[in-house]
């Protein structure tokens, strides 16, 4: 049996997504690596055809058969047609040639994006008239997760109270290292694994050696915890160290799990990290299984590419599930708070930011002068008594703060701080940061730290119940003019307690990554937004510090499970609905405050009110989403023409639809995208545009619009009402928008509403006003 070595805490704790990179090295000579050769829609329905095809491909290109089965990493041909080869670049730029190819380009890597939650979004299992009991709690909606694998043993995933295997469901469960067919039942319906494109770039991976397994076993507990969010099925009486404790339960507990491993654990590196090739061969594998929902916590690093370049392998995967009736939920990304960052921003994915919960972890500070300051923290040690307080510092130095900084601590000697509780500051948002400087108080044998930091960064706990408590810099300030008034400071750090409800105010996490959307302006990124910091869920044993298999982790790796939970419970309600009109009904529903009436704001430096680019429509509520009147729906004509809108080449759009596509001239307008927002990025003069509403509520139905208009913005509607029954079940409007502005400006924000005496369908509005181009031609 592998052993299960414990590695550092710190990729549990991260609350970033460590977004892809391109991990291949330029290699000399005729040197193969693995390029990705995409064909667009598949030409058969047979899938040993699409195979054969791809051999005889290759056949014709390195001149024998055994040369092209040694080449062909993968072969996709359920979703899409296309193939994974070890090719050399001049072999590459052949097969580049040929008219039947749409791209050809290397694999690059992508890596993972790292309860109160349902209670808190107003879905709890005691009410018996909720969308969680009208839809049985998602019984036969397949959630798919593409991550890094499951650790089946945990609680999370019993089928004590499930009932058979949806009919529709036609996938397994693959045997590898610590894994068999017996460890999947009726909630963990499949486990596949995905690592040739892997083993072909790194070829030194020992995969005996290596910490991982080679299997859909999840080492990192990734994988497990996503999982576990989004269908993990009731268990009671969870906690993490007695903190956070309460049921675990995923959004649709009822619902399937089928998971896909395609990213790996690199020992060396001490992260998870994974193939485009494997991503591809993933989702085409989903698709083929029968999975409802696919559910991605996987981000990439700026900057991104274009919705038609196979190297943007989520969204061209995400494409052909959209239009074979498969919500697609990605991870928004963890670059926040810094603007333009948001990743997943194909107008078919459904993108989520994260937020905080209704939830905190006071834990009392008590100075020596009897002052007491409430910090945050997970610890649940015994309470720490009055101890000598220090802040490390060289009153001979003119930079008197220099060794009072969290990342310099260990330019201080052990007499420094052995014995005592330390403060420092730091700027960093990095959790590295605070957990590096744990390490080095512990090394000088210290007994407590106090960081002080950006009030909205994020919180994670401490290795080994060491006292870790962060305060923002106005206390930090405090505690230190307190030591600086006495010669003999103290301090007492008392156990943390968990505070749930209304006194805790919801905001946007100040790592969850922001628009406006760098691809394509007009099209506005994150589309929602849902809790995402320190969530509890299970994890892999061999990754936690508790015998539970619980644990809390933060980012929008935990947000997009949510929302893939809310989906399958939608889906669940509404079999018919296509992905674009369940992507409507969450985001023209959603809450714009917090669920008690607050309003939530977004983390950064200066905090401040959220707005579509932290937090798209708003923060998810799954009630409205499951009624929502009005959705605006879109379908394959709808994309083809936002890719001819944006300027894609029409043979790279024909072969991503597998139809001959002409754009029209002129090219249609990227705002008439039937998105339900409307983000204008450069308003000069007078822009109209269309959106078009289906009637998805009651059969007659009148609704009467209501505009919040942009500052310095008019907006008007035509016409101001519309009418639904029995022969019109689908209704366009046209938006006039103008400014008063008469200078380049940065974004403001309003709102469009149709309501009738039910329903209150709003979308966003964004405007920037450009009197002088974006762009210019010096020519």
């Amino acid at each position: 049996m592998k052993s299960c070595k414990t590695v550092s805490f710190v990729v549990l704790s991260l609350v970033i997504i460590l977004n892809g990179q391109s991990a291949f090295v330029a290699q000399a000579g005729a040197e193969s690596k693995v390029h990705i050769v995409y064909l667009g829609e598949k030409q058969h329905d047979d899938p040993e055809s699409v195979t054969e095809s791809h051999h005889q491909m290759l056949w014709s290109l390195l001149g024998s058969k055994k040369d092209a089965d040694n080449s062909l990493v993968h072969s996709y041909r359920h979703g899409f047609s296309g193939f994974a080869a070890k090719l050399t670049k001049s072999q590459a730029k052949k097969i580049a040639d040929l008219p039947e190819v749409v791209h050809v380009t290397p694999d690059s890597f992508y890596e993972l994006a790292t309860t109160q939650t349902w209670d808190y979004l107003g879905l709890s299992a005691a009410n018996p008239k909720n969308l969680l009991n009208d839809t049985n709690m998602g019984e036969d909606v397949i959630i798919g997760v593409v991550d890094s694998g499951v650790w089946p043993e945990s609680e999370v995933f019993n089928d004590n109270v499930i009932g058979p295997i949806p009919s529709h469901w036609k996938g397994g469960c693959e045997a590898g290292e610590m894994f068999n067919a017996s460890h999947c039942n009726k909630k963990l319906i499949g486990a596949k694994y995905f690592i040739n494109g892997f083993l072909a770039t790194h070829e030194s991976f020992n995969s005996t050696e290596s910490l991982d397994f080679i299997s859909p076993r999840d080492h990192s507990g990734h994988g497990t915890h996503v999982a576990t969010i989004a269908g993990g099925s009731y268990v009671p009486n969870t906690s993490y160290k007695g903190l956070a404790g309460g049921t675990v339960r995923g959004g649709a507990q009822r619902a399937r799990i089928a998971m896909y491993k395609a990213c790996w654990y690199l020992d060396d590196l001490d992260i998870n990290t994974c193939s485009s090739a494997d991503l591809l061969k993933a989702m085409d594998e989903a698709m083929h299984d029968g999975v409802d929902v696919l559910s991605l916590s996987i981000g990439y690093r700026l900057p991104y590419y274009p919705e038609t370049d196979i190297r943007a392998a989520i969204a061209t995967g995400a494409f052909h599930a959209v239009l074979k009736g498969i919500t697609v939920v990605c991870s928004g990304g963890n670059s926040g708070p810094a603007s333009q960052t948001v990743g997943n921003t194909a107008p078919w994915i459904l993108t989520v930011a994260a937020t905080t919960l209704d939830r905190s972890f006071p834990t009392p500070i008590i100075l020596g002068n009897n002052k007491a300051v409430l910090g945050q923290a997970m610890y649940t040690g015994p309470e720490l008594g009055f101890t000598s307080l220090v802040y490390p510092e060289n009153p001979g130095n003119s930079n008197e703060s220099f060794f009072g900084t969290c990342e310099l601590l260990f330019f201080n000697s052990n007499r420094t701080m052995a014995g005592k509780v330390v403060l420092c500051f730091t700027t960093s948002t990095r959790y590295t940061t605070v957990s590096s400087a744990v390490s080095y108080v512990k090394k000088a044998g210290g007994l407590g730290l106090i960081v002080a930091r950006n009030p909205g960064d994020n919180l994670s706990p401490c290795v080994d119940d060491f006292p870790c408590v962060s305060v923002d810099y106005e206390l930090g300030t405090n505690i230190l003019f307190y030591i600086r008034s006495t010669g003999s400071p103290v301090v007492k750090i008392k156990p943390s307690k968990t505070l749930v409800g209304q006194p805790v105010g919801t905001k946007v996490a100040d790592f969850s990554s922001r628009g406006p959307n760098s691809i394509e302006p007009a099209i506005l990124k994150p589309d929602i937004a849902a809790p995402g910091v320190s969530i509890l869920a299970a994890t892999s044993t061999n990754r936690t510090f508790n015998d539970q298999g619980f644990i809390i982790l933060s980012g929008t790796s935990m947000a997009a499970p949510v929302i893939s939970g809310v989906v399958a419970l939608l889906k669940a309600r509404h079999r018919d609905w296509s992905p674009a009109a369940i992507r409507s009904a969450i985001v023209t529903t959603a809450w714009r405050t917090d669920p008690f009436g607050e309003q939530i704001f977004a983390e950064g430096s200066p905090r401040k009110l959220a707005d579509p680019f932290d937090y798209g429509g708003g923060l998810v509520n799954p009630e409205k989403a499951a009624k929502p009147g009005l959705v605006y729906d879109l379908g394959l004509e709808d994309y083809v023409h936002y890719m001819c809108s944006v300027g894609y080449n029409e043979s790279s759009i024909s072969q991503l639809v597998g139809k001959g596509t002409v754009c029209s001239i002129p090219k249609p307008s990227v705002l008439d995208f039937n998105l339900p927002s409307i983000t204008i990025p450069n308003l000069k003069d007078v822009v109209t545009l269309t959106r078009t509403l289906t009637n998805v509520g009651p059969l007659n139905s009148i609704y009467k619009v209501m505009v919040e208009p942009p500052l310095g913005i008019q907006v008007t509607v035509s016409p101001e009402t519309l009418v639904f029954n029995s022969t019109t079940k689908r209704a366009s409007f046209k938006v006039r928008v103008s400014t008063t502005h008469k200078i380049n400006t940065g974004y403001y924000f309003g709102s469009l509403t149709w309501s009738d005496s039910e329903h209150n369908v709003t979308i966003p509005l964004s405007v920037r006003t450009q009197t002088l181009p974006y762009y210019y031609d010096e020519n």
